[in-house]
């Protein structure tokens, strides 16, 4: 478990105090019966803004705190819990794109927006069903062509950061971009992004390109660890108050080892998501390493704490009156971006010479 400074702590606790009072997972229903365009909700985003959270990895000369990785993943940590429908985690990376590119317009012109929530930034990397960090998107003359498939937060960005086959370019939202929304189990917003001759701005090579996908799965984690913790304590809140046999559930030993099982992973999980986060922070060169053990380890631990929620709530877990579903769904499409845990668990083989 990393060891947080006051600040951080703070930040923590913030975060956590707002989503459970502005954003619980009664919220999250509410977004997801009216639908909106963009999947989010305008006024909480809003609010992340005025808080500074966008601005987390933003340097201070541009409007942000530069409180780090660490701090962005304890924020997102938190909103996670609540399954919090919010742009932050795919604007701060793509933020985190402009901030390490090359080019100083770019900085001044959308750091500052990024950082007070005034704009919305994601990333269109892939461009099949699978992530495989394989491109096809071109750029000629300043005019970037490619389609872009499963855009996270794609419906309301203003921003893209697009992979190309020569590294990464700025597009802004306008001529030749068309944005397709994508219907995902998850109800969040997905998008298929098309560009056609946009005007586009480098901001570096395909290294670049690497270190920001790490990035944003090192986020992506933290976002499941999040998750994974508010289904485990749902579920042992649950099986401490269901009477089944004349009996408290958790009284059954067979469920206190089912229990005893997520704990332990849940611990594990933790360790190796800020691990990752850390290691951004540090500028350490096992970056690739530690963010795909992070989403290995987060994959799986998400995926048997969610299905594991669902059995033991029983029949009620399989009704939409319960937040078990929500979290299955929400799991199963996170499980999948940015590389699932099979492609971790061979991307993490063949970094260490396997």
């Amino acid at each position: 478990m990393a060891l947080l400074n006051d600040e951080q702590v703070m930040l923590r606790d913030m975060a956590r105090e707002w989503a459970d009072n502005e954003s619980p997972v009664a919220a999250f229903r509410k977004l997801r019966d009216a639908a909106p365009a963009e999947r989010f909700d305008r006024g909480a985003w809003e609010a992340i803004g005025q808080m500074g959270w966008a601005g987390v990895v933003v340097p201070e000369e541009h409007g942000g705190s530069a409180f780090g990785y660490l701090s962005l993943g304890l924020v997102v940590e938190q909103l996670g819990r609540n399954l919090a429908a919010s742009p932050l985690a795919s604007t701060a990376v793509a933020a985190s794109a402009i901030v390490m590119g090359d080019d100083d317009a770019a900085k001044s012109e959308w750091l500052p927006k990024l950082a007070a929530g005034e704009a919305i930034a994601t990333l269109a990397f892939d461009e099949g069903a699978r992530h495989d960090r394989q491109v096809s998107a071109t750029v000629t003359g300043g005019k970037l062509t490619g389609t872009k498939k499963f855009v996270a937060e794609g419906d309301g960005a203003d921003l893209f950061v697009v992979a190309a086959t020569d590294g990464l370019y700025l597009v802004a939202k306008g001529e030749g971009v068309t944005v397709t929304h994508r219907h995902m189990a998850d109800e969040r917003s997905h998008a298929d992004v098309s560009f056609d001759g946009a005007a586009a701005t480098k901001l570096g090579g395909t290294d670049l390109t690497a270190a920001i996908a790490d990035r944003a799965t090192a986020v992506v984690a933290a976002e499941m660890l999040g998750m994974a913790e508010s289904a485990f304590h749902q579920t042992n809140d649950y099986l401490k108050q269901r009477v089944q046999f004349g009996q408290v559930l958790s009284t059954f030993q067979a469920l206190q080892h089912r229990m005893a099982k997520m704990l332990t992973e849940l611990e594990l999980m933790r360790s190796a998501v800020e691990g990752a986060l850390e290691a951004i922070d540090a500028g350490r060169s096992d970056l690739d390493q530690a963010a795909s053990l992070a989403k290995a380890v987060a994959g799986e631990t998400l995926r048997l704490v969610s299905r594991e929620m669902v059995q033991l709530f029983g029949g009620v877990g399989m009704t939409d009156e319960y937040a078990a579903g929500l979290y299955l769904k929400r799991a199963a499409v996170l499980e999948v971006m940015w590389g699932n845990t099979s492609w971790h668990r061979d991307r993490f083989a063949r970094l260490n010479g396997y």
